[in-house]
């Protein structure tokens, strides 16, 4: 497979916008008026320079409407309304889980860049058959993992490779939140995916970041909602070749808690609020060896500016880093789809009443 992400490509649209040819802005519009997009992906984009909000589309026009009262733009009645719009270079897409692909796949073949909500489908074979198509299509294509855009695990890798633990050992991390309102999206495995898939995936795929691509599923058990049949929670045991393993945990019906910890042979390091920090939080990077321990407080960053800011540089120019380093997400992106169908299909259920 071809790069998913190709240097000096033209996305065939109208010719304004293709890597290396305009100096910006990126003319987005939105697919889906979702809660997140409302919180913090679209104020970021409006603050962001680079990018010109220039259409929102939801299936009820009002609803649009109060979103391009706050962020700019042309409310639009239907998504593919809106994926005719020549002046929409490319498209972000917050629709629950099951939609992506569909709307993913159509914004491409529109000839639109798409920055799609995470996971960027709920089967591996839809997120490699969609990235495959990106490449085709000459367009740049990217799940919005935003914690990794976050500068803090910077400091931890600085730290890890410093020997500030010793040798890696072994890495776990939760993700987990209080039970949503009874019509949230997410307890339709048709529709939001369950737990696996938008919450899990956090927690994957900062194992494989710290870890590498190598991990393979050991074991899992994934609860499942007896009445409606969602996935509500679960623990994952994953391993390296040489038995460095993460030990995994998520879901929907716990008290909040989002972090991870690195065990080395000399000690380990930790930190809470790892995946989803206000852009004002500054993060507390705990480490405790045998001879003490230390506190060390970071700077706050914005993951939400930060990610879309990327994706629109990455429109804009034709720098060979952030193509690397944008085709290496879409590699752990097709890797974290490929480990949530094993442990999908090779967990043990357990179903709540």
């Amino acid at each position: 497979m071809l790069p998913h992400y190709l240097p000096n490509a033209h996305c065939e649209s109208d010719g304004r916008i293709g890597v290396g040819k305009q100096p910006g802005p990126v003319r987005f519009g939105v697919i889906g008026c979702a809660d997140i997009a409302w919180r913090r992906t679209l104020p970021a984009m409006r603050a962001e320079r680079t990018i010109e909000i220039r259409a929102v589309a939801s299936r009820n026009l009002t609803t649009a409407e109060r979103f391009t009262d706050s962020f700019g733009g042309v409310a639009v009645k239907g998504y593919a309304e809106l994926l005719k719009r020549e002046d929409v270079d490319a498209v972000y897409i917050p629709l629950p889980a099951a939609l992506h692909a569909e709307w993913v796949e159509r914004a491409l073949l529109a000839g639109k860049h798409v920055l799609a909500e995470k996971p960027l489908t709920t089967r591996s074979r839809e997120t490699r058959r969609l990235l495959g198509l990106a490449d085709e299509r000459g367009c740049l294509l990217l799940e919005n993992m935003m914690f990794l855009h976050h500068p803090l695990h910077r400091h931890v890798d600085d730290l890890v490779s410093g020997g500030a633990i010793g040798e890696l050992r072994s890495f776990l991390s939760t993700f987990t939140i209080p039970p949503r309102p009874p019509e949230d999206s997410r307890y339709l495995p048709d529709v939001g995916g369950g737990a696996l898939v938008d919450i899990g995936v956090y927690p994957i795929r900062a194992a494989l970041r710290f870890l590498g691509p190598r991990l393979r599923l050991v074991g899992a058990t994934l609860r499942v909602e007896r009445a409606r049949g969602a996935v509500v929670g679960g623990s994952v045991l994953l391993s390296d070749p040489v038995g460095v393993t993460a030990q995994l945990s998520f879901g929907m019906e716990h008290s909040y808690c989002s972090g991870y910890e690195l065990r080395g042979a000399s000690g380990r390091l930790w930190l809470h609020r790892a995946f989803t920090p206000p852009p004002e939080h500054r993060p507390v990077l705990r480490i405790e060896r045998q001879n003490g321990g230390e506190a060390i407080t970071l700077p706050s960053g914005d993951q939400f500016a930060n990610i879309v800011a990327s994706f629109a540089a990455a429109i804009l120019s034709d720098d060979a880093a952030s193509a690397r380093d944008l085709a290496a997400q879409n590699v752990d992106s097709l890797r974290q789809a490929d480990l949530v169908d094993d442990i999908r299909d090779r967990a043990q259920y357990a179903y709540t009443s």
